[in-house]
């Protein structure tokens, strides 16, 4: 059973605990509102209202489970786990595959898979996804276990306290070597259209990126995020004429013959443990299909 706990010091005792849980352990009101309403709350092992005024040294529980369902059917797939503890965990998603179910991929997407692992490994979760990554976009994909968690994490996302680095192939060589593209990105609102764009209308946009490898007419690029917008590494290469190998939308060859999909991996993240607050940092090796074109760039030369 996941559980948060915490002893009550005197400088909440006579206060209201509903102060405690948003003061001092840092809980959100939906969160209050549905463990209290599910009884999930304990005072020295009994449930208690929000009104309830605290002591010093009361022992509070918060049960964090809770039962939950999602319309997605379980499916056996094999998932590569980098890391995962009572709150979260990390996958390392191959290319080719989509995150979350559509109406156009039903089956076969991570979500599947991870609602199979937790059934069999008798974990009572549904997938709470902190981050995405495009279907042919392959590395690591944070997912909680439990709403303290995705709560906790989200947040960290939206203050961009997630460490977010890629790794890209892209096409010809940069002048400078290491540096920052700020650029705002736009969707034009034209109707199927999924492309953005380089428009001073869009959001404002920042990627850091450094060549790491350089090759004939190519480079590995490793581009740290400032901002997560939506295909940003893809539009800000394509913007300083170096498009990703692959990348069928934003690209202007076909690479077919050497990769089928954009060569864009998520390979590192940083972030803090949402219970502890220790820091974690994860990577992720490059897969095989990116592998296989860096040796025929190399061979290339």
């Amino acid at each position: 059973m996941s559980t948060l706990e915490e002893k009550v010091d005197k400088r909440f005792e006579g206060r209201k605990i509903r102060e405690f849980l948003k003061e001092k352990m840092g809980l959100s009101s939906r969160l209050i509102k549905g463990a209290s309403i599910d009884k999930r709350i304990l005072v020295n092992n009994t449930p208690v209202k929000m009104n309830y005024v605290l002591k010093e040294n009361d022992e509070i529980v918060i049960n964090l489970a809770k039962k939950e369902s999602q319309n997605i059917a379980p499916e056996k797939i094999n998932l590569d786990i980098v890391y995962e503890d009572k709150d979260i965990i990390v996958i390392n998603k191959a290319p080719n595959m989509v995150v979350h179910p559509t109406k156009r991929y039903q089956s076969g997407t991570l979500a599947n898979g991870l609602l199979y692992y937790f059934k069999e490994s008798k974990q009572d979760c549904i997938v709470r996804l902190v981050s995405r990554l495009d279907m042919d976009t392959s590395g690591l994909i944070i997912v909680a276990k439990n709403q303290y968690a995705h709560s906790e994490l989200s947040n960290q996302m939206q203050n961009n306290n997630v460490e977010k680095r890629y790794l890209a192939l892209v096409h010809g060589n940069f002048t400078e070597k290491e540096g920052t593209i700020d650029l705002p990105i736009y969707r034009p609102e034209i109707e199927g259209v999924m492309a953005r764009v380089v428009d001073r209308r869009g959001q404002r946009s920042v990627t850091h990126y450094k060549v790491i490898e350089s090759y004939k007419d190519a480079e590995l690029v490793e581009c740290l995020l400032e901002t997560g917008r939506t295909h940003q590494i893809r539009v800000h290469m394509k913007a300083m004429g170096h498009p990703i190998y692959g990348d069928t939308l934003y690209g202007d060859t076909d690479d077919s013959a050497l990769i089928c999909r954009q060569a864009l991996h998520s390979y590192k993240l940083k972030f803090q443990s949402p219970r502890t607050k220790e820091e974690l940092a994860l990577t992720a090796n490059l897969p095989a299909d990116i592998e296989k074109l860096i040796v025929s760039l190399k061979k290339a030369k």
